[in-house]
This record gives C-alpha cells, sequence and structure tokens, in this order.
C-alpha cells in the first residue's frame, strides 16, 4: 500500500514528439527521478488529446518547433485545463515564452535547461503555478521555428474579439482605426490558423464542455 501510495504522489507526464535526442533525455530523466512518472512518451499532434483523455497526466511537455500555431496551446488549455502544458523551445525568448503562458501554458523553457530546472518547472506547473521567462542573453531566441507571435496590440485585438467584440466597437475601446482593427484581424486569423470570426469564437471555448 506504502509503494501504491507513493506511485500516486509522482507527478504523472505526458511527453509530445521531440527531437531523438531530446526525447531520449527527457525519458531518461523521467527514469531517475522519483517524483515524476512519464505515462507517455512520442505522442504526435494528432494523438495528443485522446492521450490526454486516456492518461490525464498532470502536465503534459510539447514541442515549441512542433506546434503549428498558438492555438494548439490556447486548446488544450481550454479542452484539458486539468492538465498542465509546459513547452520546451530551442532558445525562446522572453516574448515567446510570455506569449505561450498568454495562451494557457505554465511554461515555456530551454530544451539547453539544466535537468533540475525542467524538474522544478513541472512541479511548479502541477501545483498550477507559472513559470515566468529570464530575460534572454543578447542573440537568444533569434529565427526560432515555431508559431508566428501576436504582437501586444493584436493580443488585445484578439481579446476583445473573442468576447464578441465587433470591429466597430473594438476600435472604439481601443481608439484606433476601423481599417487598423481589420488589419490586427487579418494578421490574427493567419497566425491562429484561422479564417473567420466563428473560428475565432469557437478557439476561445475549444472543448471547454468536454
Amino acid at each position: 500500500m506504502g509503494m501504491l501510495a507513493a506511485m500516486e504522489s509522482r507527478v504523472a507526464v505526458l511527453a509530445g514528439q521531440f527531437e531523438d535526442l531530446v526525447a531520449v533525455g527527457l525519458r531518461q530523466l523521467m527514469a531517475e527521478d522519483s517524483s515524476v512518472r512519464l505515462v507517455a512518451a512520442d505522442v504526435p499532434l494528432e494523438r495528443l488529446e485522446h492521450a490526454l483523455d486516456e492518461h490525464r497526466p498532470a502536465v503534459t511537455l510539447l514541442n515549441f518547433g512542433s506546434l503549428p500555431s498558438a492555438a494548439t496551446v490556447h486548446k488544450l488549455h481550454q479542452s484539458h485545463p486539468e492538465t498542465r502544458v509546459v513547452v520546451l523551445a530551442n532558445r525562446p525568448s522572453a516574448a515567446e515564452a510570455t506569449q505561450m503562458l498568454s495562451f494557457g501554458a505554465a511554461a515555456c523553457i530551454s530544451k539547453e535547461t539544466q535537468a533540475r530546472d525542467i524538474i522544478n518547472a513541472i512541479h511548479l506547473a502541477s501545483r498550477g503555478m507559472n513559470v515566468v521567462p529570464r530575460s534572454p542573453r543578447p542573440g537568444e531566441g533569434l529565427d526560432l521555428p515555431g508559431p508566428d507571435l501576436l504582437t501586444p496590440r493584436e493580443a488585445d485585438v484578439l481579446e476583445l474579439l473573442q468576447d464578441g467584440h465587433s470591429n466597430a466597437q473594438v476600435a472604439h475601446e481601443l481608439s484606433i482605426g476601423l481599417e487598423t482593427v481589420r488589419t490586427h484581424a487579418r494578421n490574427i486569423y493567419r497566425k491562429l490558423g484561422i479564417s473567420s470570426r466563428r473560428e475565432l469564437a469557437s478557439l476561445a471555448r475549444a472543448n471547454g464542455s468536454g
């Protein structure tokens, strides 16, 4: 019974698909640390929702470079609020990390981070806390493959659009021109991989009832 309780107290982690070296390193890290347990690994994005339903991990690790858009993190956060998302990136800038947090990730950290810090991030995430990114060193975070970032103003527009505001209402609320709102909206749609206001609204509620 004591051993079973110890197993249950370990933080359950599910890992998405990563490059071979990173994947091997993550598996070894989980195997060597008695405070976490890897319930599934190398899960492709198209099977992630199913795997989360099946394993119900406390934390899922995602590869920044494999995300088609920031909307992926947002949808997972909406549809599986009980699972905290930790994004691992090559060398994320503070802006990229902050963007991931704004879309529902608990952390966005470098794949080069020391093992101890990755474990710490997993534990903090499992307790509902966010890992705030440190400012990067000069030259870090450049030319990183991954989802396009929203600008701060686009994020403002996105929030109002998801709340059901019309373009005219957004323009009034933010004291900007109507055509500027339309431009921001087009950029938001492109960056999130959607094409309509209806998709934007469904993104805000993405599987919220599930």
